[in-house]
């Protein structure tokens, strides 16, 4: 099993989410985060004055798959949440050594 991790803009949720279940992607943990990367914060206008942003917030996304669907996931990630523009995010894949479904104690693909 795999955990895919995206860096997304909030925006592209929707997105990303009609892209996933289209995929068969039953279920995702959605996260707001900040940060910043290349893109290193923006300037803003608040009465007035400018100051910048430094971290931007964003949203992370973390789902678990069965090893042979991880591409299908970081696929439709990729093509629902590209602007083309700097800090589109980032997709993180990670292995996953087990997951037990507490409700059922049911575990490994089963528990997905």
């Amino acid at each position: 099993m795999k955990k895919v991790e995206a860096i997304i803009r909030p925006f592209k949720l929707e997105d990303v989410k009609i892209a996933l279940v289209n995929a068969g992607i039953v279920g995702m943990t959605v996260s707001e985060v900040r940060g910043f990367g290349r893109q290193k914060g923006q300037v803003e206008r608040y009465r007035g004055s400018e100051f910048t942003v430094e971290f931007l917030q964003k949203l992370k996304l973390e789902i678990v798959v069965d090893d042979d669907k991880v591409d299908t996931v970081v696929g439709a990630i990729q093509d629902a949440a590209r602007t083309g523009e700097i800090g589109d995010g980032k997709i993180f894949v990670s292995t996953v050594n087990s997951v037990i479904r507490i409700r059922t104690g049911e575990d490994g693909s089963a528990a997905i």
